[in-house]
């Protein structure tokens, strides 16, 4: 069986608009004030380049930009692969408080 192949192959429960497990996904950055940003990922891209274009796009310091998903951060080296990330899933943006101490 092919992944490029379009057909369901018998596997029940996939839509019939949908290819077979693509290697895309849509993945949503919602910051605290609630704006989101949608990207379109391969599986294998590290999210340091989604991390690099949301803050690009928000005009934010990349330093001062965490992003979690399900409550972990996420590093830049990980990809939505190794999270088992699937179609629409959210990260979150939180932008890190400094000082105050002083």
């Amino acid at each position: 069986m092919s992944e490029n192949d379009p057909t369901t192959n018998g596997q029940e429960g996939q839509q019939a608009d949908q290819p077979a497990p693509s290697e895309h996904l849509n993945l949503k950055v919602k910051a605290q004030d609630g704006n989101e940003v949608y990207f379109k990922v391969k599986k294998t891209t590290q999210f340091s380049k989604v991390m690099s274009a949301y803050c690009k796009k928000v005009g934010a310091d990349l330093e001062s930009v965490r992003f979690l998903f399900d409550g972990q951060r996420l590093r830049p080296d990980q990809t939505p692969a190794d999270l088992n990330m699937e179609d629409e899933d959210e990260i979150d943006a939180m932008v890190q408080q400094t000082g105050g101490a002083h």
